[in-house]
């Protein structure tokens, strides 16, 4: 019954892995693979730690994390259904350097990253889609320092805000954004004090760009928040 429901688990959510596998593969992955609940900003795990685990999010959302000078922190990236991630200081030999947490109450699947190398071993498209995994999260960072470095404080509360979108996407009401995010961790995904994200969705509020009723943010003028983003 228990191999079951995680076979009916992996087919579904991590579709485009399993593609890859052999049979025997396969049954190397469900005989690996660890099912775990974390509660709402619940540790995933901590900078400075070992890698153990290949971490995919079946349901929910996670923001990688890292803490900067006086205790400030940054939010790197947020995790969406269903990626990968908590593999790159494995394969670099590294601890971690970066920390990550449940942004909400989030089921993830784990598997041993001894298991993975060993199937990277014998599996050439698995290596494959490995390099394509990391080599589009590299060209996403190198874009997301050049937005918050280069743009203004509106150009990259923007930016933040639309990244959310293509993330998660609107509710049903196809304007309210799928994710509700505190002041802090708005101003801390767009480099910014909170008094100042604070200040500057005010001034989009007033320029009837959104419409802001606690932590739900309704996008009432979408191609305008994205000239915004785009030109900084």
């Amino acid at each position: 019954m228990i191999k079951a429901a995680l076979e009916k688990v992996i087919n579904e959510d991590m579709a485009e892995l399993w593609s890859l596998l052999s049979p025997e593969e396969k049954r190397i992955v469900t005989d690996n693979l660890q099912i775990q609940s974390f509660k709402k900003n619940q540790l995933i795990y901590a900078e400075g730690e070992q890698p153990e685990y290949l971490w995919c999010l079946f349901k929910g959302k996670v923001k990688k994390i890292k803490e900067g000078i006086g205790g400030r922190v940054q939010i790197l990236r947020l995790i969406r259904p269903v990626q990968y991630f908590g593999y790159r200081a494995y394969f670099a030999e590294e601890p971690y350097v970066s920390s990550a947490a449940a942004f909400e109450p989030s089921t993830l699947g784990a598997i041993p990253l001894t298991v993975v190398r060993n199937l990277i071993h014998n599996n050439i498209n698995l290596a494959w889609f490995f390099i394509k995994e990391l080599s589009h999260n590299l060209g996403g960072s190198d874009t997301k320092i050049v937005n918050l470095t280069q743009k203004h404080i509106r150009g990259r509360l923007a930016d933040a805000l639309i990244v959310l979108l293509d993330s998660y996407g609107y509710e049903e009401d196809g304007s309210t954004l799928k994710i509700y995010m505190a002041r802090e961790d708005l101003a801390s995904l767009s480099n910014m004090t909170t008094s100042n994200a604070i200040r500057t969705l005010s001034t989009f509020v007033n320029e009837k760009i959104l419409i802001v009723d606690g932590r739900r943010i309704r996008v009432i003028n979408e191609p305008l928040l994205r000239k915004i983003s785009k030109f900084g």
